[in-house]
C-alpha cells in the first residue's frame, strides 16, 4: 500500500467553511444527480397498478434510498479529505453501500427501546429522547468509521466520538439541526409560488440539497479531526484552499506514490513484490495508461515473456487509442525482441505502428510490420493503404523501385479504383514506361 497521506497543514475549523458545505450540492455531478433524483417523483405513474399514494410512497423511497447512499459517500470522502465531487472515485466501496440499511436499523432499535421506557416514564424517555438526538451525529460517523451497526449503537462509543470533537460538537449538532429544518423553511416559502406538478420534485430536490449539505458539513467535521480518529487520508485529500496550490488531480498523485513505491521495491531487490504491486493497480485501473504501462515496465525486468506478450495485446491498443504511437512502437519492439512471432491482430494497429516506424526514420521495421498485410487481413479496407505505404517506404527508404512496382502492379490489379492506386503510380512516374503513341502517330523526328 501507499504511503498514508497527511494534511498539508490543519485543517480549517469547520465553522468557517459554511459556503463550502452550501456550495457542494451545486456542483456539477451531485447538482445533475440531485435533480435527476427530483424528477423521479413525477415516475410513480408508471406503477399504474397501484393506488396513487402507495406509487408516490414507493418512488419516494427509492429516492431517499438512493439519496442516502450517495449522502454517505459524501461523508465517508469528506472525512478522507475530498472535498470536490469530482475527485471522488465512481465506485461505492461495498461496505458503504447498506449503511442507510443500517442507519435505519439504528433508529428501529433506538425508537424500540424509547417505546419501552415511555411505558416506564414518560420523564425518562423524554431524557433518553434528548440524549439519542444529541448522540445521533456521533452515531453517524461511527456507523461511517465501522460500518456496524451495533457498534454504532453503543452510547460509550459514541461519547468517545464527542469527546474526540470536543466542545466544536455542540456548535456541530446546532448547525445540522439548522440544516434539518432549511428544507421545510425553503419549501414554505416557495411553495405558493410553485404549484402543481412541479411540487413535488421541488420538495425533494430541497430536501436532498439540505440532506447533502448536512452530510458534506458532517464529513469535514470527521476530516478535521482525522488524526484523533485514525482516519487515513486518500491521496490527494486535505488540500485546503489557503494551501500552497497543487495542480496535480488526487488520481495523479496515488499515480505517482504507486510509482515510487514499485520503484522502491525493485530498488530493495524486491521484483516479485514490485511485480505483484503493479499488476494489482493495472487490474484495478484497467484504462488508466500510468497503471498499464507501469505493469509492463517491470514485466520486461522479468523472464515471464509470455504474461508480458500477453499484457501487451491490451496494452499497445489503449496506447494506440490514446495517441501514443511512439511508445506503442517502443512495446511491440520489446515483445518482438523476446517473441520473433509476436505480433498485433488488428489492422488498424498494425498500420498505425509501421507508420510511426516509417515517420521514425525505420524503413526496415516499417517493412516489416507490412510483411503480409494482405493475407492477414484479406478483404479489409485498409489494405490499399497498406500498399501505398508499403511502396512509399521501399521507394524512398530503402530504395528498391522495383520492388515498390511489384506493389503498384498488385495495386493495379486488385484496387484499381483506389486512390492510394493513384498514389503510388504518382510517387513511381519517374519509374514508369513510357506511355506506348497513339495508333497512326508520326513517330518523332531524330
Amino acid at each position: 500500500m501507499p504511503p498514508a497521506y497527511l494534511a498539508p497543514s490543519d485543517p480549517v475549523p469547520f465553522w468557517r467553511r459554511l459556503n463550502q458545505f452550501f456550495a457542494f450540492p451545486l456542483q456539477r455531478k451531485p447538482l445533475l444527480y440531485g435533480t435527476v433524483l427530483a424528477l423521479c417523483s413525477l415516475l410513480y405513474g408508471l406503477f399504474f397498478f397501484l393506488p396513487d399514494f402507495l406509487a408516490v410512497l414507493l418512488v419516494e423511497i427509492g429516492i431517499l434510498l438512493a439519496a442516502s447512499r450517495y449522502g454517505f459517500k459524501v461523508v465517508a470522502m469528506g472525512s478522507r479529505g475530498l472535498q470536490r465531487s469530482a475527485d471522488f472515485p465512481e465506485a461505492l466501496d461495498d461496505e458503504w453501500k447498506a449503511l442507510p440499511w443500517k442507519l435505519f436499523g439504528i433508529l428501529v432499535v433506538q425508537g424500540i427501546v424509547l417505546g419501552w421506557l415511555n411505558r416506564v416514564s414518560s420523564g425518562l424517555a423524554e431524557l433518553a429522547w434528548l440524549g439519542v438526538s444529541f448522540l445521533l451525529p456521533a452515531t453517524l460517523i461511527l456507523l461511517v468509521q465501522t460500518g456496524s451497526l451495533w457498534a454504532s449503537l453503543n452510547p460509550a462509543a459514541a461519547w468517545g466520538v464527542v469527546r474526540i470533537i470536543g466542545w466544536p460538537y455542540v456548535l456541530l449538532c446546532f448547525f445540522l439541526f439548522l440544516l434539518s429544518q432549511g428544507a421545510a423553511i425553503a419549501l414554505s416559502v416557495l411553495g405558493p409560488i410553485f404549484k402543481g406538478w412541479i411540487l413535488l420534485p421541488l420538495a425533494n430536490w430541497l430536501f436532498i440539497y439540505f440532506g447533502w449539505v448536512m452530510c458534506s458539513l458532517l464529513g469535514y467535521a470527521m476530516y478535521q479531526n482525522h488524526e484523533a480518529f485514525d482516519i487515513d487520508l486518500l491521496p490527494g485529500g486535505g488540500l485546503d484552499e489557503d494551501a500552497p496550490p497543487d495542480r496535480r488531480t488526487p488520481r495523479q498523485i496515488a499515480q505517482e506514490a504507486m510509482d515510487a513505491l514499485v520503484a522502491q521495491q525493485i530498488t530493495d531487490g524486491d521484483l516479485a513484490g514490485a511485480l505483484a504491486t503493479a499488476y494489482e493497480d493495472q487490474r484495478v485501473h484497467p484504462d488508466e495508461l500510468p497503471a498499464q504501462r507501469r505493469y509492463h515496465r517491470v514485466l520486461a525486468l522479468t523472464d515471464k515473456t509470455e504474461t508480458l506478450l500477453s499484457h501487451a495485446e491490451r496494452f499497445i491498443p489503449l496506447l494506440l487509442n490514446l495517441g501514443q504511437t511512439t511508445e506503442a512502437l517502443k512495446v511491440f519492439t520489446t515483445c518482438r525482441e523476446r517473441d520473433a512471432q509476436f505480433a498485433i491482430e488488428d489492422a488498424g494497429h498494425v498500420l498505425s505502428l509501421a507508420t510511426t516506424a516509417w515517420n521514425g526514420g525505420d524503413a526496415r521495421q516499417a517493412v516489416a510490420l507490412l510483411g503480409g498485410f494482405d493475407r492477414r487481413f484479406k478483404g479489409h479496407a485498409l489494405v490499399p493503404k497498406a500498399y501505398e505505404l508499403a511502396a512509399r517506404v521501399l521507394l524512398q527508404g530503402l530504395n528498391r523501385p522495383d520492388m515498390a512496382l511489384k506493389v503498384l502492379a498488385t495495386l493495379q490489379a486488385r484496387h484499381a479504383d483506389s486512390p492510394s492506386t493513384q498514389e503510388v503510380q504518382w510517387l513511381l512516374r519517374a519509374h514508369l514506361p513510357p506511355a506506348p503513341a497513339p495508333a497512326g502517330t508520326a513517330p518523332a523526328a531524330p
